[in-house]
Formats: C-alpha cells, structure tokens, sequence
C-alpha cells in the first residue's frame, strides 16, 4: 500500500464519497450500543454494597464481580477485532450484541457470587465485540474525511454519555429496586440493535483472509490478562510477588505472540502497521491521555462521594457536567482540523487538559466542589478531541480490510493505558494516604484500628464510625488530608505526563495532514 505513514485521513473527498441518510442512521444505533458497553463498565460500582448484602462474596469474589468484565473485554478486543475483518463486522456486532442481551438477563438473576462471576466474563467477550466492530463499520461507512471525523466524534460521545448516564441510571434503579435491574438497561438497545441492525448497518469482511489461528488467540489471552492483572493487583495491594509474576507471565505471553504473528501468513495482527509511525506515534498519545483520564477519574469519584458525603446518585449528577463538556469536545474535532494540523490541534488541546489538571492540583475540602468540578470540565474539553483525532490517524493509518483488527489494537492500547494508570496513581495515592497514619495525632487510637483505616478511605471512614468523637474526627481528618495529598501529587503528574505527551505529539505527528475543506 502506497504512503502508509499518510492515514486515510488525508483522502481527498468526492460527491461519491457523501453518506446517505442510512448510514446516519446506522450511527445513530451504533453511538446507542456504545452507550450501553460503557454503562455495563461503571453502574455496577454503585451496586457493590446491595451485591455484598445479597450475595456475600469474599472479598476476592467481590473483586472479581468487579474487574473480570474489564479483563475480558481487554483480552478479547484484539481477537473480536481481527474476527470482524474476517467473518464480518455487522455479522460479529450482532451475535455479541444477542450474546450481550442475554447473559444480562442471566447476570441480573445471579443466585450466587459465582454465578455472577461467570455472567460478567461472559458479558466481557460479548462487550468485546462491540468497540472494534462499531469503529470499523464507521471506517465503512463514512469515507468523506470530514463526515468521517464527525462519526468518530459521536462515537467517543457515545462513551462518554455511557459514562455519565450509569451513575444516573444506576442511582435511580437501585434507589427503587435491588442490584440485578442494573443489568437490564441493556436490553432495550440491544434489542433495538437487532432489528433495526440487519437493515441500516452494512457488511464487510475481508474476502481474503484466512482462517483465525487460534493458538495466535490463545497467547495474546495469556499475555494481555495477566498483563493487565499485574497492574490492578498492584493498585489493590501494593508490589507484591504474584503482581510481579503476573507481569512477566504477561511479557512473555506478549513477546510469544509477537513473534509467532511474525512468522504466520495470515496473522492475528499485521506488525506491518507498526511500521508506520503515525500509527506508532498516535497509539502512544492514546495510551498516554487515557492514562491521564483514568488515573484522574480514579480520584474524582472518590472525592465526590467519600470526601464531600454526596450519595451516589448526586455524585452521578455531578458528573454530568465533565460528560457533557467530553461530548462538546469530541464535536468540536472536525471544526478545529478544516485549517490546523491534526498534531497542533492534539497538542494544544492537551495543554487545556494540562491546565484543568494543575487547577485539579489545588483542591481542598473547603473549595472541593468548585475546583473538582471545574478541573474536571477543563480536563474532558480537552481530552475529548484528542481520544478522537487519535482514534482517527489509528485505523485511518491500517488498509481498510484490517481497519477492525487496528481497532482493536487501539481499544486495547486504552484498556492498558487505564489498568496502568489506575494502577501507578492509585498506589502513588495509597502511598500518601497511608503516610499520614504515621504521625503522633493518632497514637492514643487503637492500633488495629489505625491498621484496618490505612486500607481504603472508605476503610477509614468505617473504622472512625466505630471510635469517640474526639478520635473520629482525628482518625477522619487524617484520612482526608492523606486522600487529597494523593490527589494533588497524582494531578501534578498526569500535567507533567501531558508536557511528555506534547512533545512526542510535536514531534512525530507534526507532517501528518488533515482535512482542509470547510464543513
């Protein structure tokens, strides 16, 4: 293929090129089942404590309801990806939407925390298919630069409203019922998904390609899983020897992958799109600014609910706000690429993220509010057309007949950015936290107490409940002061990773063109 380090965003558009009314429409059903995969990743937060009352798991059980839907969908997006190139992508949308409809519905009526467990597994293969193949049917569907660029913004909003709408939803359903409807806010779109699905959605597979090597399948689970595990067990519980395992199991799972896909004829991924570098240089942004985005995040939530009290539902109301400035900033991409590089476009709308980050780094309990929901507005405007330009030059940069195996290179380059920011500042957060449990203030408490609230914020605020007044709002003041120190030095580094991401932004992107027709 001619000019591969020029992505598909740089084709020059005709009146051929223009999508009809079914294409919008099929956007439209696509932006609704991305709402949904992304509500199944946060309303099941607020469910955690009816879960634990209904279901009594462990501890580990309750973590594992908790993180296995990530897992999967991580380990299954490059594979459902590569699986759409060749089956089809409508076909794969469509059965893992089936899939995803129906394990909810088992999932909602889970007897038992095992139960659970396997239902949210199951939902995380079926979630898998939903990212790679709704961004390669928009490559599909949308070949006008401009049209195209407009697409991939209502994709990232649809994220984006998933994320704001779960805790809204969640808050209303749990207020009225138990946990289990939480999983039924699926199925209305999934079944709207199916009908509507087979007639305004098109077909495409690569006519060309093999079968899928399953052993390939095999080893990139064994690498991406532990891989991903690594990082989480590390912001649960510290470096510990089963999280150092996990992550060399995962490297060399990774590096066997590699090497066999560099040996077969028709491989799960084509290593020659990593030879191009705008692939190379845009995937490293993505990774950068979702761990930005999720590292961040990570302390907001918390923030809103353990530090300020605000129910969960308030919370979710809260974050409206930052959902709604990441769907204005995701719209604004085909706007600010009709006369500017994509690279200026990126660069600066990091430093506005940056500057979001350093006002972040100011809080305190007294301005909370304010300053968190301020940051966090700044941050998501900024972000937003990054997360979609990056997408773009992503799978715009792979021929079209591996656009779905590309997305699902960048849906997984996401999933580790986020493991590994939660898990870096998360630990840089508990490491903080915990220091402020050392001091004299909090000598005359019980020791195990002092032991049991270094755990978690939310440990601690449990733990003082059960102390005198006098104690409590020590205990509860130490608490406080650890989280928001945490938070501030976890601010500060997500804006020095922005200056880094700047940079490589500035200099390994800044040839690659953009759309220069006006919309």
């Amino acid at each position: 293929m001619e000019n591969r380090d020029v992505p598909m965003m740089n084709h020059i558009p005709s009146s051929s090129d223009k999508a009809s009314v079914k294409d919008w429409l099929g956007l439209s059903v696509l932006a609704l089942a991305c709402v949904l995969y992304v509500m199944d990743l946060t309303v099941l937060h607020l469910a955690v404590p009816q879960i634990s009352a209904k279901l009594k798991p462990s501890s580990a059980q309750l973590l594992w309801i908790i993180d296995i839907y990530g897992f999967m969908v991580a380990g299954f997006l490059v594979t459902m990806g590569t699986l759409g190139d060749r089956i089809g992508r409508r076909k794969l949308l469509l059965f893992g939407s089936a899939a995803f409809g129906l394990v909810s519905v088992l999932a909602a009526y889970s007897s038992s925390a095992e139960m659970l467990v396997l239902n949210r597994a199951i939902l995380g293969i079926a979630g898998a298919t939903i990212a790679p193949s709704t961004l390669s049917l928009i490559f599909s569907m949308f070949r006008n630069p401009k049209e195209r660029s407009f697409a991939i913004a209502i994709w990232i909003s649809a994220f984006s409203a998933g994320s704001g709408l779960g805790p809204v939803l969640g808050g209303l359903v749990l207020e009225r019922y138990s946990w289990g409807p939480v999983f039924l806010l699926a199925l209305p779109v999934m079944v709207l998904l199916l009908l509507l699905g087979p007639f305004i959605l098109p077909e495409y597979k690569n006519e060309k390609a093999g079968s899928i090597d399953l052993l390939s399948v095999l080893l990139s689970l064994l690498g991406i899983l532990p891989f991903i595990y690594s990082f989480k067990k590390v912001a649960q519980g510290g470096l510990t020897w089963d999280a150092v395992f996990s992550f060399f199991t995962g490297i060399l799972f990774i590096y066997l992958f590699l090497k066999r896909q560099s040996r077969l004829e028709d491989p799960l991924i084509d290593l020659s799109l990593f030879k191009v570098k705008s692939f190379n240089a845009a995937l490293m942004v993505n990774v950068m600014v979702v761990f930005i985005a999720f590292g961040y995040f990570l302390f907001v939530a918390q923030f809103l609910q353990l530090i300020l009290g605000l129910s969960p539902f308030v919370a979710g109301l809260w974050s409206l706000p930052s959902a709604l400035a990441f769907i204005a900033g995701s719209n604004l991409v085909p706007r600010l690429t009709v006369k500017v590089k994509p690279a200026y476009v990126i660069a600066g709308c990091i430093g506005l993220a940056g500057t979001g980050l350093i006002i972040l780094s100011g809080v305190s309990i007294k301005n909370g509010l304010v300053v968190v929901i301020t940051a966090s507005v700044i941050i998501s405007l900024g972000l937003a057309p990054v997360f979609g330009l990056t997408t773009e030059l992503i799978v715009g940069s792979a021929p079209e007949e591996q656009s779905g195996s590309a997305s699902g290179i960048a849906e997984t380059a996401s999933e580790l950015g986020g493991a590994i920011g939660i898990s870096i500042l998360g630990s840089i957060g508990t490491y903080f936290f915990r220091e402020r449990f050392s001091g004299d203030s909090l000598k005359a408490i019980d020791p195990e107490k002092v032991e049991a609230a270094r755990d978690t914020l939310g440990a601690a605020l449990e733990v003082a409940n059960t102390l005198e007044s006098i104690y409590k709002e020590k205990l509860i003041a130490a608490a406080q002061q650890g989280f928001i120190s945490g938070m501030k030095t976890a601010s500060v580094m997500c804006a020095a990773l922005a200056v880094v991401a700047i940079m490589v932004t500035l200099s390994l992107l800044k040839n690659v063109g953009g759309a220069k027709n006006e919309l």
